[in-house]
């Protein structure tokens, strides 16, 4: 059995999209639209330095996923997958990673561009994107290769969502 871990919030990620539907489906998608991540006063001497980097990568808590299943239909596919082969947001641990571009840095607020996140998500972390951190030769995308051309116009249909007035 898994342990339990909490997590406390570090900030909050600001965006134009109010709901997961119709929200890009990953930051290519959200090419050129901007948004803004408030960190908590406590955190902002962690932003030494960030200011250099083009991109960032975000770690967020999904906080408006319905439960989860470990076989899912993802938004680009119409077969199911394990959740572990998909990058959708109904996960075992509602965890998000979105690698954005950083605008600029405002006192404790960060500018950045290009969203796939719901207003007022809960920010968990901050990581300086690198891309010779991760490997980058001979990368297979599974079954994603058939589908990467849907990237750019796939929105969220609110299958992963919480239903208004109903425990998740």
């Amino acid at each position: 059995m898994g342990s339990i871990i909490e997590y406390r919030s570090i900030g909050v990620i600001r965006t134009p999209f109010r709901e997961p539907k119709g929200t890009p489906i990953q930051p290519p998608g959200g090419r050129g639209i901007q948004g803004t991540v408030e960190i908590l006063q406590e955190f902002v001497e962690g932003l030494k330095d960030l200011g250099g980097f083009s991109h960032i990568i975000l770690i967020y808590h999904f906080h408006l996923v319905r439960k989860r299943e470990l076989v899912e239909k993802p938004f680009m596919d119409d077969s199911s997958h394990g959740v572990f082969a998909i990058r959708s947001p109904g996960r075992p641990n509602s965890i998000g990673i979105s690698a954005v571009r950083l605008l600029g840095i405002e006192g404790n607020v960060l500018r950045i561009q290009d969203i796939d996140i719901v207003d007022s998500t809960p920010l968990l972390d901050i990581k300086p994107y690198v891309p010779q951190f991760d490997p980058g030769d001979r990368v297979e995308i599974g079954w994603y290769k058939r589908n990467i051309h849907k990237m750019l116009v796939t929105r969220d249909d609110g299958r992963f969502a919480k239903s208004p007035g109903k425990p998740s």
